[in-house]
């Protein structure tokens, strides 16, 4: 039987459809509960029962068919490599609404739910990624339905749970054997700081302004690679990005023959999204496996210890708030006094966490992370 290229496109769309728990094909990598995502995951409450399978298969095909042959095209690249490719918008009308059963959906919000979370309610739990073309902008016709332009909105819990909580790194005594590394680079001129000082203040001493953060990447105690410096609104950093472009830790050269560290960094994947925003510095998770934020931002300015912040794959989390960060320059901080700039710094490790429900108290015991020093001057 004769099978149009549209056909075929919607069939491997169909096929590339974001796994439901009780599939067998659900990835529980991505899943878990806690954390500042507060239990959400992209899995639904149970296995979706035949007839509404049916039914969604059913409304899934007959939308892509009105869909242009090319922006299938796009939508299927987006959805095959999981957003590791670019993809353009996929800007379609916002005044579509489609049925399942007794709910109605928006278009956007099916093509969300069937590409990427099948527990989606509503647009408003997302976030628009910075490298959508239609992001920060309002158009009542038109909106882009690419999955892999969107993110889930990571909520903070509140109150904190307890066994998050940890003594702020900074407080342990220069001689400590978690203390920070003694230099940095940077342009291939070294700046030595006096020890027990973070990278962040031989940095600032260096009077570099031409960026408005760098990134030291660590293993455990050791810090791999030169401080990259960053100029654009956003960065990626990944160990295999295809059409990767930013900065590639999989490029540096390590010495460390640790198997955790060795495993670690095979599970980086398509790693993190950092971008500069008018209200702050997001953090999106881009791989398959949960990382953890530490910033003085995320947690109440009166507390003397900071939370550890579990995000999972595909959520969205404001890292660095600009407001916040000025309300903490206060004369009587105890952080900032402590150490002046360690507030404009955030701390993410990947796969693995840290603090008191963790066998790793410190960061630096963290097989591989990565220390975001904001340049706040």
């Amino acid at each position: 039987m004769f099978r149009t290229k549209r056909t075929g496109l919607v069939r491997r769309l169909w096929r590339s459809r974001a796994p439901v728990e009780g599939d067998g094909d659900a990835d529980t990598r991505t899943h878990g509960s806690g954390g500042c995502c507060m239990g959400k995951s992209t899995k639904v409450a149970g296995k979706t029962s035949a007839g509404t399978d049916a039914e969604l298969k059913a409304l899934t095909h007959s939308t892509l068919k009105q869909i242009k042959e090319k922006q299938l095209e796009w939508l299927l690249q987006a959805v095959e490599s999981k957003g590791g490719a670019r993809s353009p918008c996929l800007l379609l009308s916002s005044k579509v609404d489609t049925k399942l059963g007794q709910q109605s959906y928006s278009l956007p919000l099916l093509l969300y739910k069937v590409f990427r979370w099948p527990d989606l309610m509503d647009c408003s739990e997302l976030k628009r990624l910075s490298c959508c073309e239609s992001y920060g902008e309002i158009n009542p016709e038109l909106v882009c339905c690419n999955p892999h332009h969107m993110s889930r909105l990571c909520e903070l819990e509140s109150p904190p749970p307890p066994y998050s909580r940890y003594p702020m790194d900074f407080l342990k005594p220069p001689d400590s054997p978690d203390s920070g590394p003694s230099s940095t680079e940077t342009g291939g001129t070294t700046y030595s700081a006096p020890v027990g000082l973070s990278d962040s203040q031989a940095l600032q001493e260096s009077g570099d302004r031409s960026h408005w953060c760098v990134v030291a990447y660590w293993e455990e105690k050791t810090r791999v690679g030169r401080l990259y410096s960053v100029q654009e609104p956003s960065l990626d950093i990944f160990y295999d990005l295809p059409q990767g472009n930013g900065f590639c830790l999989g490029q540096l050269s390590s010495d460390n023959k640790s198997p955790l560290a060795q495993m670690v960094r095979t599970k980086i994947g398509y790693g993190i999204q950092l971008s500069r925003e008018d209200d702050g510095v997001w953090v999106y998770n881009r791989s398959c496996y949960p990382i953890f934020i530490k910033s003085a931002t995320l947690d109440n300015p009166d507390s003397r210890t900071l939370l550890v912040h579990k995000v999972f794959p595909g959520f969205s989390i404001k890292a660095f708030d600009f407001e916040k960060a000025d309300s903490l320059q206060r004369p009587n901080d105890h952080e900032f006094t402590q150490q002046p700039r360690t507030g404009f710094t955030v701390q993410i490790s990947f796969v693995k966490g840290w603090g008191q429900c963790y066998t790793r108290q410190f960061i630096s015991s963290c097989p591989c992370w990565l220390e975001v020093i904001f340049n706040n001057q």
